[in-house]
């Protein structure tokens, strides 16, 4: 099961042909199981250039699976040792929505498909995290 990130979904609906989007298709036609949280929900509605392209977009993502934290507030906690651990080995997250999107990845026990230096450091320092390597599935 893969968590789809932001980074990689935008590529994906605008056409870009990176590689992490053109996994996305391999997925599909691998019928692997794959979904969203609601933090890349809202990031790609706010990217809509307007209503009906806000439309189209919510119509489209609504039929994605979503998955979400599992423990309440001590989801947020373990977010936060994320980043600690990740400030110790020197990196720094530049978002706090990359830390929940990680800890979602890890709650539900999903590899992440993303395009994102951050969530590359995570993994480097959070072994929980796996990341999905394009090169090993498409």
């Amino acid at each position: 099961m893969i968590l789809i990130d932001t980074s990689v979904l935008i590529d994906y609906l605008k056409g870009i042909e990176t590689p992490e989007a053109k996994a996305i298709d391999g997925i599909i036609d691998r019928k692997i199981p794959f979904g969203i949280c609601c933090y890349v929900y809202q990031e790609i509605l706010q990217g809509a250039r307007d209503q009906k392209e806000y439309e189209k977009l919510k119509d489209y993502l609504e039929t994605i699976p979503f998955y979400e934290l599992n423990d309440g507030l001590k989801s947020f906690e373990k977010a936060a040792l994320i980043n600690m651990k990740c400030r110790k080995a020197g990196y720094q997250i530049r978002s706090t929505i990359d830390l929940l999107i990680a800890e979602i990845a890890i709650e539900n026990r999903l590899y992440l498909l993303h395009r994102d230096n951050d969530y590359s450091n995570i993994a480097k320092t959070t072994k929980e995290l796996k990341v999905y390597n394009t090169k090993d599935f498409v």
